[in-house]
């Protein structure tokens, strides 16, 4: 099973990164962490990579559903979506919720995974 999903986007990487957080806004979500890994690690290796962020990305009042439901959930939020450049364009991926919640053995978890993944899909796909 794939664990995320992605789209190719031909458009500068800043500006790839001001839509995809346009879009995960009108979905319902906030972008509760910016890690751009490529400044990480050229300060703490001294390495040069392609630009490279992930976007923490919360739902609240799904997360609030799922913490209802499995207060450990936790440690799979948030939902991460990443950009990075891939030579000639730029690549958006999302992780699939339903992915990650299949290690959780809790049947209630799936439909809150179901409508979150619907939501990033369409972040992804409106890109």
């Amino acid at each position: 099973m794939e664990y995320y999903f992605s789209k190719n986007v031909n458009m500068p990487f800043d500006e790839a990164i001001e839509k995809v957080t346009e879009a995960l806004k009108e979905e319902g979500f906030g972008v509760l962490t910016d890690i751009d890994v490529a400044a990480t690690m050229k300060k703490k290796l001294d390495k040069d990579m392609p630009a490279y962020r992930i976007l923490g990305a919360c739902n609240p009042q799904f997360a609030y559903q799922a913490l209802q439901t499995e207060d450990k959930v936790g440690v799979m939020l948030p939902c991460n979506v990443i950009v990075q450049e891939k030579g000639d364009h730029v690549e958006v991926s999302a992780v699939d919720p339903m992915a990650s919640m299949q290690a959780i053995e809790n049947e209630k978890l799936a439909g809150i995974a179901g409508e979150v993944k619907a939501r990033l899909q369409k972040v992804v796909e409106t890109l």
